[in-house]
């Protein structure tokens, strides 16, 4: 099903041809399409051991040029695995975007929830992440994850008419504004991934093994990465995960909290008819957060 009024159509026929003229070397492997919960790639299954990821939407179009270029440099410092691509391609055949080969990483996405013993890992990951030197990194578009809050503000307002009734929209917007109104981040730029959800993450007998799609890597303010503990820890572990930060304070808190309801509020309706894995971590998100503001 469509998710995006302009996306781009993709089948493996498209895929096929542009490996064939670009990537010869890795056109006798399969190719199968992948049920994925992301929304900006189709994902094909490239033999056993990778992917072909190709843009459907164009805020993804640099997200393999991104990917080579960082991942290689971040990949060394960071306790689990993550999808360094090994081939990018170029626009071909009538389709507009570089696409790329990355490694398929074996794990599944963990269940809601997680555990003390996720949050233990996540964290870790996280400040493993923020310790690599961030000279040189991108910076965070306007309203982009990372970023002031601000710049997201004129769309999380206009996407929150649209919850009227279906949630308590004016105490989401109090959680919004309360991210608003506490001080800026003042810190330097630190790695962050923008991104952290279940979706995103990979485990393997309950551990942590994978962190993908790196799409919103940037340089910027680290709340964004607190927005999971909204929309997949409960409360236990959203405590620990906190904790073993260990450089979260009240400010940063709130900004991360307004982060996971303006990803919440954007999302319900974009994705309500398409998406029904984005439509569920957003409605945890929006449950966790309202039971937050109640205590």
């Amino acid at each position: 099903m469509r998710m995006h009024d302009d996306e781009v159509e993709v089948d493996a026929g498209l895929g096929r041809r542009l490996l064939g003229a670009q990537a010869p070397h890795l056109t006798a492997l399969p190719l199968r399409p992948v049920e994925a919960g992301g929304t900006d790639h189709t994902i094909f299954r490239l033999g056993d051991a990778l992917a072909l990821r190709m843009p459907r939407i164009h805020w993804a179009a640099e997200q393999g040029e991104r990917e080579s270029r960082w991942l290689p440099v971040l990949a060394p410092a960071l306790p689990v695995e993550v999808p360094v691509p090994v081939f990018l391609g170029e626009p071909a055949h009538g389709y507009p975007f570089r696409w790329y080969v990355a490694p398929w990483l074996a794990g599944e996405n963990p269940p809601p929830g997680g555990s003390v013993d996720l949050a233990v890992a996540l964290a870790g990951f996280v400040r493993a992440l923020q310790a690599v030197a961030a000279a040189g990194a991108p910076a965070p578009a306007p309203g982009q994850r990372g970023g002031p809050l601000a710049g997201a503000d004129p769309a999380t307002r206009r996407s929150a008419e649209h919850l009227r009734g279906e949630a308590d929209v004016d105490a989401l917007l109090d959680a919004w504004e309360a991210g608003l109104r506490a001080d800026p981040w003042d810190g330097p730029a630190v790695w962050v991934h923008g991104d952290l959800s279940d979706g995103n993450l990979l485990v393997r007998e309950g551990g942590l093994t994978g962190v993908i799609d790196w799409g919103g890597l940037a340089a910027g303010d680290p709340a964004v990465e607190l927005m999971v503990a909204w929309s997949f820890f409960d409360q236990a572990s959203r405590e620990v995960y906190r904790d073993e930060l260990g450089f979260v304070d009240d400010a940063m808190w709130l900004r991360g909290r307004a982060w996971a309801a303006s990803a919440a509020i954007q999302a319900l309706p974009y994705y309500r008819e398409t998406n029904p894995d984005i439509v569920a971590r957003s409605w945890r998100a929006v449950d966790a957060i309202l039971a937050d503001l109640r205590t």
